[in-house]
């Protein structure tokens, strides 16, 4: 038998959740309040297996009582379920210890098994019934990361697990997605939170000045070089490093960053003192350091040193049910800079913005509400406040027959030198062999710029997903 202390202050939800398991195998404990419950588990320590504990108390704060719980027992389980998707409560619930974080209304399957694995039981241990009747409302402060997604929930949890260590971690997605705002996050929820937090784009700077932004010079270094500069990793020491773009780093560089992960120490440019500085690495790309390390351009070691945690950040059409949220976030956010008083969107435009594929993710989505705020004439932002719904923007006119010979022109001067091997090799497969490698070499390119997407590089080449696989399967695409 197994002994569980639910605390929650909904009793309809309670004895709907308690109903889902067997009274031979889980004995239910309720307490409608949080006063009282950090001396109950005290009490009943030895004989206790699991904690369920609201986030919303009448009392208290249930994140306040999972601290308490923890101090008494740092190896009880306890897993924390709230009414409203909070990305910040899901952090801070992870990094405090829970075992988990769910929210309502539940998905029964993972609630069940969830307690099992917490209590030791297999998925057999359980009754068949109907899921707790509840809902939820959206709750989103101004600094959290915004989304209610599954996906954007589960990466909520996960920075809360990692932000409680020093690790390594590798963000990659999309440019657009948030990889920027997941790094802030770790840090705001780090043991180093008091400490220096600094960002470096590495696409954005030559070899010899990102060299200089990381780890600093020393006066002649190098031509300009006309006073000593302090390097970031040397500001944030005991703090956080954000590496932008990771993959554009030279390899020099990579070594140099490599040493500072396994070594805490460096030397400027022209200086010949070691520094020491314990800087945690929090890294991201949008490309996929798989292939640079094929093509010789990342080096192995430095990968894994990086890749301790890595987080992906969901392109924003594989989480459409974030956009309404998202355009409510930004209409908030723009109502303060540009003293407006918008309060919502229209029905059309809503329908638009959420049948958009949003290429250029997060970062075109508020592009986009801004300059709509910026257009609007009433209280109400229009389709056509948005410049990608706007009626009269000018369209660009294709000249699809001239682009179609441009292409035969070029594929002609491809074909010319190598047509007598052709005709020597491939007599009766000459057209079966050329559509074949030029149907490969397309779908590889294609994957290849949309980062193995199986969804955009199907959309691009004009052909369903089924062929897609089909093709990739044939010619063995990787």
């Amino acid at each position: 038998m197994k002994n569980v202390l639910l605390v929650d202050d909904d009793l309809e939800v309670s004895n709907s959740l308690i109903d889902l398991f067997d009274p031979e195998r889980y004995s239910f404990h309720h307490l409608e309040d949080g006063q009282g419950t950090s001396d109950y588990v005290s009490e009943h320590l030895d004989n206790l297996d699991l904690v369920m504990l609201d986030v919303n108390l009448p009392s208290c704060s249930g994140l306040d009582l999972l601290k308490n719980i923890k101090k008494i027992n740092q190896n009880l389980p306890v897993i924390v379920i709230s009414g409203f998707i909070s990305t910040e409560n899901a952090m801070e619930a992870m990094r405090e210890g829970a075992y988990e974080y769910l929210t309502k209304p539940f998905e029964v399957n993972r609630l069940i098994e969830t307690v099992n694995k917490a209590c030791g039981f297999g998925r057999d241990h359980v009754k068949q019934g109907s899921p707790p009747d509840t809902t939820f409302e959206e709750d989103v402060s101004p600094d959290e990361i915004v989304g209610q997604s599954p996906e954007i929930v589960e990466i909520a949890k996960l920075i809360g697990q990692v932000a409680k260590t020093d690790a390594a971690v590798l963000i990659f997605g999309e440019s657009g997605t948030g990889k920027e705002l997941v790094a802030h996050a770790i840090h705001r929820n780090s043991r180093r939170r008091n400490k220096m937090s600094l960002s470096v784009n590495c696409a954005a700077l030559s070899d010899t000045l990102l060299e200089s932004e990381l780890f600093g010079h020393e006066k002649g270094a190098f031509t300009g070089a006309y006073f000593k500069r302090i390097g970031k990793f040397e500001q944030c020491d005991q703090g956080t490093i954000f590496l932008d773009e990771v993959a554009d780093m030279s390899m020099l560089t990579q070594g140099k960053v490599l040493r500072v992960l396994q070594e805490k120490e460096f030397e400027r440019l022209g200086g010949n003192d070691t520094i020491k500085a314990d800087s945690r690495i929090i890294a991201a790309t949008n490309k996929s350091l798989v292939q640079c390390m094929k093509e010789g351009a990342f080096r192995v070691d430095l990968f894994y040193r990086l890749k301790v945690v890595s987080i992906y950040m969901p392109p924003l059409r594989e989480r459409k049910e974030d956009v309404s949220l998202l355009v409510d976030h930004f209409i908030k956010k723009y109502n303060k800079s540009l003293d407006k008083n918008i309060h919502t969107v229209s029905n059309k435009a809503k329908n638009l913005l959420n049948k958009f594929i949003w290429p250029g993710n997060v970062r075109e989505l508020e592009n986009n509400v801004h300059t709509a705020m910026v257009m609007a004439k009433t209280e109400t932002l229009q389709a056509e406040d948005f410049p990608i719904f706007n009626e009269n923007n000018a369209k660009v006119e294709i000249d699809l027959e001239g682009l179609q010979d441009d292409y035969t022109t070029m594929f002609e001067r491809l074909i010319d030198p190598i047509f007598p091997k052709l005709v020597a090799n491939a007599e009766g497969r000459a057209y079966h062999m050329m559509q074949s490698a030029m149907e490969k070499a397309l779908i590889a390119a294609c994957l290849k710029h949309y980062n193995s997407n199986q969804v955009k590089a199907s959309e691009m080449l004009g052909i369903s997903r089924n062929t897609l696989r089909d093709r990739i399967s044939r010619y063995g695409i990787y």
